[in-house]
């Protein structure tokens, strides 16, 4: 017996393999297939109430800027920061310029100091003023204490020049030396003299006596 030949259609390999597939699925009918439910996705990012902390904490952030902002503008305007200085005091090229009266709580350590042309150079103090001269190993050379009821000067030698620069006054351990062309004596009691004196002329005011005594002797 002869059956009759069926053409059947070319099937490709993903064909086949559907028709495998549902024929085990045919063929067993009473097994259960568990099959894979849909995975979880998840969502790269912060959501929730990790973002909104985020936010705060960006948002604090941002007041804390504008704050330390105000403040260093207020602080730049109360001390008066400038381009030449702060305050009265400028920076030029010849050094520090200072305008105003000023307070100095440490010791101030200058090469120069010198006033306004227009206006004189002013140090007071409710104690006293002391000006020391150092050597290059510390040592204290020369002094000038003006306290409120005495001038103190200590030093190897103190001398008072004229505008020429000419000596007029000077003293040291051994003599004193006055080198004006005339010494005058004001005083209702003249002038007292321990010692011997050589002078090359004395004379008195015009019209008035010259007296010298020796040894409660008028001469």
């Amino acid at each position: 017996m002869r059956g009759n030949a069926v053409a059947l259609p070319a099937r490709g390999p993903r064909d086949v393999q559907q028709m495998v597939q549902e024929q085990y699925t045919t063929t067993t009918e009473g097994t259960h297939i568990e099959r894979p439910e849909n995975q979880c996705i998840y969502k790269i990012g912060i959501y929730g109430w990790r973002k909104r902390c985020l936010y705060l904490f960006v948002l604090l952030l941002l007041i804390i800027l504008l704050v330390n902002f105000a403040l260093t503008i207020w602080i730049l305007k109360v001390m008066w920061f400038s381009p030449i200085g702060m305050g009265h005091l400028h920076v030029t090229e010849d050094g520090l310029r200072l305008e105003g009266e000023s307070e100095f709580l440490l010791p101030l350590y200058a090469k120069e100091i010198h006033s306004r042309v227009d206006s004189s150079l002013l140090l007071q103090s409710t104690q006293n003023v002391t000006v020391n001269a150092r050597n290059s190993e510390g040592e204290v050379t020369g002094r000038l204490k003006v306290g409120p009821k005495m001038v103190e000067v200590q030093s190897q030698q103190f001398q008072i020049n004229s505008k020429d620069d000419k000596p007029l006054f000077t003293v040291d351990e051994n003599e004193v030396v006055i080198g004006t062309d005339r010494l005058r004596v004001t005083g209702p009691e003249g002038a007292l003299f321990e010692h011997s004196v050589e002078t090359p002329l004395l004379s008195a005011d015009p019209f008035q006596e010259l007296s010298l005594l020796v040894a409660s002797h008028r001469l």
